[in-house]
């Protein structure tokens, strides 16, 4: 047993079972034991890897993505270029390196990073000297807004809901034998739900994220009141359905209850929702990642850097260009999806 399962233990048996979401925020982001709170997850030595750190051609094609999209609205004076959740920096840092031949984008952007982790923030403040660092999106100043959300969504706290007739019981963490399990609420109408009892029948289950969906929602807005565009790749789909809920540990998938803070937990994206939290603001069509990559060029870029090397450091290049875009990979089950305001056009790479 963990610190923090002691804890999570200690409160079911104070107040009952609890939904699934308030075991996420436990688990990810209690004061001294969440698990986002006390360590650097990433790499090869961490939990997992994401796509900035597989090669610097993803963080390259985003940042050109984004500039065009910035040309493309006027090229505003001064902009907000953000990223939510930006892990080491590796991906900010990336996108500045590409950009700074674009005439005037530097010189007009202030560069905001959306984190918590006070260890992912000394991480950062290495890679990108002179960021602005905030706890929201709310936060963030009243400008146009050019954002990133890379492996973001993912990582927010879920409720899971099992159809059971017109009703819905959700999806709960209690004990048995002393040990966390998942149970079941008692069937209830879910007024949110009612939509979903055209597609879905008795069993299936269907995941909600309402911290997702008001962030979609403030990016929206502001995009919609001051232009700009997000850029949001995530895995997941364009509407939920079925269990997603799931946790890595060195690489690896483990029982999410196993280890309460020492695991990240995740589930995957429903795009739609996000979209539809995100109006007045415009949505791209949801495009799969390998497919968004290669209409930015990534093969002619993969192509010029490798032409300079051999041996391992090729094979590691061209297994990286692999890994993001086909679709056995990353390529498929990543999807990408772009906000941007009335009147305008998607970043390139993306289709309204």
């Amino acid at each position: 047993m963990t610190a923090l399962a002691d804890i999570i233990t200690a409160q079911i048996k104070a107040t009952g079972p609890m939904p699934l979401a308030e075991y996420m925020t436990l688990c990810l982001s209690h004061p001294q034991h969440g698990y986002y709170i006390t360590r650097d997850p990433l790499g090869a030595a961490g939990d997992f890897t994401t796509a900035p750190e597989i090669s610097q051609m993803f963080g390259e094609l985003i940042g050109l993505s984004l500039a065009q999209a910035w040309l493309d609205q006027g090229a505003p004076f001064r902009f907000a270029l953000a990223e939510l959740g930006p892990g080491r920096g590796t991906l900010m840092a990336d996108i500045l390196r590409a950009t700074a031949g674009v005439p005037g984008f530097h010189d007009a952007a202030q560069v905001h990073l959306v984190e918590t982790s006070p260890v992912l923030r000394d991480a950062q403040a290495h890679r990108v000297p002179g960021a602005i660092w905030q706890d929201s999106v709310e936060t963030l100043p009243d400008l146009p807004l050019y954002l990133v959300a890379n492996e973001f969504f993912d990582a927010l706290p879920i409720r899971q809901f099992q159809r059971d007739g017109a009703g819905w019981r959700e999806r709960v963490v209690g004990l048995q034998d002393a040990r966390l399990t998942l149970g079941l609420s008692d069937a209830s109408p879910q007024t949110a739900l009612t939509h979903r009892l055209d597609d879905t029948q008795d069993g299936d289950l269907v995941e909600t994220c309402a911290p997702a969906q008001a962030i979609a929602a403030e990016i929206g807005a502001r995009i919609a009141a001051h232009g700009g565009a997000a850029l949001i790749i995530d895995y997941g789909d364009w509407r939920s359905l079925g269990d997603t809920f799931q946790a890595l540990k060195a690489h690896e998938s483990v029982d999410p209850l196993a280890s309460p803070g020492e695991a990240d937990l995740t589930a995957h994206v429903d795009f739609e929702a996000l979209a539809q939290a995100a109006a007045p603001a415009r949505h791209s069509r949801l495009t799969p990642q390998g497919v968004f990559l290669e209409r930015l060029g990534i093969t002619q870029r993969a192509q010029a850097l490798a032409r300079d090397l051999r041996g391992d450091a090729l094979q590691s290049h061209v297994a990286a260009h692999r890994r993001l875009t086909h679709p056995q990979e990353m390529g498929s089950v990543f999807k990408t999806l772009a906000l941007y305001p009335e009147g305008a056009s998607p970043p390139p790479g993306l289709e309204p």
